[in-house]
């Protein structure tokens, strides 16, 4: 544990006065222990408010919706992951043999869980001004640079929002056909709006990535259709 204390004090700047609570935050379920999953429960919640909080004061003008999606998009397993592979934590955690040997080092999964976990573990070891400070240094500037709002809306709310905006009918969405064998069955939509003469159709492994599919090929044919950003033609 030497080790992972020396890398945890250069890389967040924290010491934990309790060290069993930073080897259970670094001990996976498949090794032997107390493994780190209530401690993740724990600091999902942890960051989740901590982001939270920064995301409201920085955005005084986005909307509650937009406010869950630009949280959404820093505290995702793949953002996590991502922060906890540039930290280096990977080489740190305690797995089991058979995980140990599969890779799990580097599973998404297991390395955001465990920085979720190590932010719980400093919570319960620092109090929740240390844990927010972990976070700051873990997520570094990312923590203040937001992607565009509209980047992170999928493509159905942008073309709900397009249309409402311009007081038009709400698209509706068919499943036109299923193929393939069970497990990996593809599914066909089509997406019509009462007026407007424009229908799109999408593909997808579910119903849902179809439905998107076909709704972000109808707002780009309205915008090509129309010519403008002021409204599509209508018949």
């Amino acid at each position: 544990m030497d080790k992972a204390e020396s890398w945890l004090k250069t890389t967040l700047n924290y010491r934990f006065n309790d060290a069993q609570l930073f080897r259970q935050a670094l001990t996976h379920r498949s090794s032997p222990g107390h493994s780190n999953e209530r401690l993740e429960f724990l600091g999902d919640a942890v960051l989740d408010f901590v982001v939270s909080e920064v995301v409201y004061r920085s955005m005084p003008e986005a909307s509650e919706g937009d406010l869950s999606r630009l949280r959404a998009s820093l505290v995702k397993d793949t953002s996590l992951a991502e922060r906890a592979i540039e930290l280096g934590l990977g080489e740190h955690l305690i797995l089991g043999s058979g995980e140990r040997k599969s890779g799990g080092h580097r599973r998404e999964s297991i390395l955001a869980d465990t920085l979720e976990a190590i932010f719980g573990a400093v919570f319960l070891d620092g109090g929740f001004d240390a844990a927010t400070a972990v976070v700051a240094r873990a997520f570094g500037e990312r923590i203040h640079h937001f992607p565009d709002i509209d980047e992170l809306r999928d493509p159905k709310t942008r073309l709900q929002e397009w249309l409402q905006a311009r007081k038009l009918e709400l698209p509706d969405y068919e499943l036109v056909g299923v193929s393939g064998l069970a497990h990996r069955q593809r599914f066909e939509v089509r997406c019509k709006i009462a007026g407007i003469d424009a229908q799109t159709q999408g593909s997808g492994m579910s119903r849902r990535n179809a439905e998107q599919e076909s709704a972000e090929r109808m707002l780009a044919e309205l915008v090509v259709q129309q010519g403008s950003i002021d409204g599509p033609q209508r018949r």
